[in-house]
């Protein structure tokens, strides 16, 4: 076992601060990763904040992360598919059984024993809960680590291991292509990043945003119409007109209004997590034979097929790279939406203190 550096938080209202952290010594398929990067996910703030007790309290101290971009420094003896100096990533996932039907179906997020990157219990013994990516180092079975593409920008490519994944599994699952009209509900981390894979699916997309001052980047994002959802005219103007809308706000708001925007079996599917319970009514979803749905990251071959996907058409998340020493800055804009679209953590300021 090694100590790493870090920067964990205390308590829900503490701010972040360095310390070292436990990590365990590599097994035979295990792979240990220099973090050169760390995206910050609108999770993380959750996490820190315990924010979701009733579903998923947090244990303190929290380091949080799961957007991780790095190099390999040691590999263990039975690792086949990785190298010292390869260039990986890892995501929301760390292990799971691996013996479940959702494991043998390569759904691992779906695992009734999954282990997140951070917050969950730490099988291996080293900590009492699994430690994050706001950290220099981490050691992963070789299994959920990722091969980042070679083209991309590794700060941008971060937050595709999470707000990434997040939207093109659902988009997939929905048949997003040519000829098909796609509605993108918000435009943050997660919405920015529909957006781009949607079009590079070759979508017809429209962002729904309640900011007119977001309607210039919606366009450079690559959206083919903005739709001020505070106008009852521009939303009803679509009504009935949609194949499949990405809702990705994490805010309570009118999911209705969305519904009532899909054509007959279309489908909505939830990637934004708001705190209260939404409204939902039944008619809306009665009359054309609508599908309202959610979807969680995506299994480890997904992601992969995702990253890959995303090499090929070049895109990556916008992202802000900031020090690790602006991390309770960072939050605080976080918070107030402050951020387009993405902070990414270089964790080469790590070593400065």
């Amino acid at each position: 076992m090694t100590q790493a550096k870090a920067y964990s938080v205390d308590n829900p209202t503490a701010p972040f601060k360095p310390t070292s952290i436990p990590r365990r010594t590599p097994t035979d398929r295990d792979v240990q990763i220099e973090i050169l990067f760390c995206g910050i996910c609108h999770s993380d703030l959750h996490t820190a904040r315990d924010e979701w007790h009733d579903v998923m309290p947090t244990v303190y101290p929290c380091v949080p992360g799961h957007e991780i971009v790095g190099r390999v420094t040691a590999v263990g003896k039975g690792v086949k598919s990785f190298k010292v100096g390869d260039t990986v990533g890892v995501g929301c996932l760390v292990d799971s059984d691996h013996t479940c039907p959702n494991c043998m179906a390569n759904l691992e997020q779906c695992c009734p024993n999954m282990v997140l990157t951070y917050n969950s219990p730490d099988a291996h013994g080293a900590a009492p809960v699994t430690y994050g990516g706001y950290s220099e180092s981490i050691v992963v079975d070789e299994r959920f680590v990722l091969s980042i593409p070679e083209n991309l920008d590794l700060a941008a490519t971060a937050p595709l291991l999470c707000a990434g994944i997040t939207t093109y599994s659902p988009l997939k699952r929905g048949d997003v292509g040519p000829g098909k009209k796609v509605g993108i509900v918000g435009l943050g981390g997660l919405g920015h990043m529909g957006v781009k894979i949607a079009k590079a699916m070759g979508a017809h997309v429209v962002v729904f945003t309640t900011s007119p001052s977001k309607k210039e980047d919606a366009l450079r994002l690559g959206a083919d119409e903005v739709v001020l959802s505070k106008n009852p005219d521009e939303m009803n103007a679509h009504a009935g007109t949609f194949n499949y809308i990405l809702d990705c706000v994490s805010a309570d708001h009118d999911i209705n209004a969305y519904l009532n925007l899909l054509m007959h079996d279309g489908e909505l599917t939830l990637v934004g997590a708001p705190e209260k319970p939404l409204q939902i009514s039944a008619f809306a979803l009665l009359f054309g034979r609508k599908k309202l749905s959610g979807s969680l990251i995506g299994g480890i071959a997904e992601t992969q097929e995702m990253l890959d996907f995303c090499g090929e058409h070049n895109i990556t998340a916008d992202v802000e790279v900031i020090p690790i020493q602006k991390l309770n800055e960072a939050y605080g804009r976080l918070a107030k939406s402050d951020v387009k679209y993405r902070f990414s953590i270089d964790m080469a300021s790590l070593k400065s203190g």
